[in-house]
Formats: structure tokens, sequence, C-alpha cells
């Protein structure tokens, strides 16, 4: 008896006699059972225990720097949150701007309401005329604005002292940040709604009212009238830190240096 070839497509018989798949049918046997490709044949990446520590990086909340605390370590703040988040900032515009400015670098669009869009609108030319995540819109006009996880949202109410209430607030994935010049009427309740207040340097009144307000310490409010330009006080439920925002040389060229006066 003559031993026959198998035609080509025809599965030849292996050492326990059945049948031997072919190449293109092995692979597709991998692939159903979940290995994958397999890929090019390359000598393992390993290091030693003692090489671990040069792999650490920093780990930290997703956010904007917004400066650095009081040991120089980088202060992050998270804009981009599942949940409402409303921050209020008793300050000045510098400010503002510049946490606008950087939360429109990380992917988040900007939504500026104010009744004074003269001094935003270098901003928005500056970064490609409203096409780059920020747009400025009158007080009261800001149009839904459809925040998700995937497009972010930072509304910016720069609507003075007694700014009205919002058609616009924060929602999922769409926080408020309000400014307010001064300690006005209005400020005891956005303090309260707020998940976080930064405070710039204010008179000594203003500090007494806002030390009662929020509970700070007496050095906490001893130190508000003495505030230098670009440090603030940012306060949560539970804690205090100092923030010193410092300016890079392109928001330097932009946006002057930091300044509680407008």
């Amino acid at each position: 008896m003559t031993a026959t070839t198998p035609r080509v497509g025809q599965a030849a018989a292996n050492g326990r006699g059945e049948p031997q798949s072919s190449a293109p049918e092995r692979a597709r046997e991998l692939l159903r059972r979940g290995f994958g490709l397999i890929g090019p044949r390359h000598p393992r990446h390993s290091v030693t225990v003692d090489q671990m520590d040069t792999l650490a990086l920093p780990v930290a909340d997703d956010g904007v720097v917004i400066g650095v605390d009081a040991e120089n370590r980088p202060a992050v703040l998270g804009l981009n949150r599942p949940l409402p988040y409303d921050v209020v900032l008793i300050g000045g515009l510098w400010t503002v701007q510049v946490i606008a400015l950087r939360a429109a670098a990380t992917g988040t669009r900007v939504a500026v309401e104010t009744a004074r869009a003269q001094v935003w609108m270098p901003m928005v030319h500056a970064m490609g005329g409203g096409q780059n995540g920020m747009a400025v819109y009158d007080v009261g006009r800001v149009p839904p604005l459809g925040a998700s996880a995937g497009t972010p949202v930072l509304v910016v109410r720069d609507c003075g002292m007694r700014p009205p209430r919002g058609r616009v607030v924060s929602g999922p994935w769409q926080s408020v940040l309000t400014l307010l010049p001064y300690v006005s009427p209005v400020a005891p309740r956005l303090v309260r709604q707020a998940r976080l207040v930064g405070i710039q340097r204010v008179s000594p009144d203003e500090a007494t009212e806002l030390g009662r307000t929020m509970a700070l310490t007496r050095a906490e409010t001893d130190s508000l009238p003495g505030l230098s330009d670009g440090l603030t006080l940012w306060c949560t439920d539970r804690d205090r830190q100092y923030v010193m925002t410092q300016p890079t040389d392109a928001e330097t060229g932009l946006l002057g240096t930091p300044r509680r006066m407008d």
C-alpha cells in the first residue's frame, strides 16, 4: 500500500491519528481562545528590586496645577468631577484667568459668563478665536453646554459683586467657578454653597466676616489682609492650604504679573 500525500486544504494526521490543523486554522483557534496574535520575540525587560525606585512617578489627583504650596510642592485643583462642584474665589481677575487658561490647556471647555468681555477676549484670540476650548458669553446667556466625561466643562462666572443666579449651574462634569472681587452681601450664600473657597487679600473687616462665616482660625483670619499678590488661602470644610500661583512666561506675556486688583 502506498502512502498518499494530502491535497491542499486537507488536514494531515498527527502522531495520534487525529487530523492536524493547518497553520491558518491554528491561528484562528488561538484567536478564538483569546491568546491574540503572537508578536515578535524579544528579550524580556526586567529590573531588579533595587532598581524599582527609579521607576517611581509622582501620583496625585488629576486636575489643574494652580500653584505651589508652602513646601513648594505642586497644588492641584481637580475641576473635572462626576458630581456638581462649585468653587468661589474672593480675589482678583488675574488668578481666575490663569486657572481658566490652564483648564483649557488640559482639554476642558471653558465658558466665561461676564459683563466685561473686553478683558477676556485677548485670551480667546490667543487660543485661536474660540476654536480651542474657550468662549465668552454675556451674563445670563450661557447656553446648555452638554458636559460629559469626555468633554468636561468649566463655567467661569465673572459677574461682579452681586452675580445673579445662573441659568447654567454645576452638574456632572460641569464645574462652576465664581469670582467675587470683594465680600459682598451675596458672598455668605455663595460660600456656604461652594465645595471650595479661595480667599486673596481682603480688608480687616472682610477678613473678620469671612473668619466667622468659614470658621477660620485666628491666625488664618489675621493673615488675610496681608496676603501678597498671587497668594490664595484655599479652604474646604476640613482643610486649609496657602497656594502661590506663579505664572509661566507665556502667561505673563498674555496676562501680566500677579495682582490682586484689576
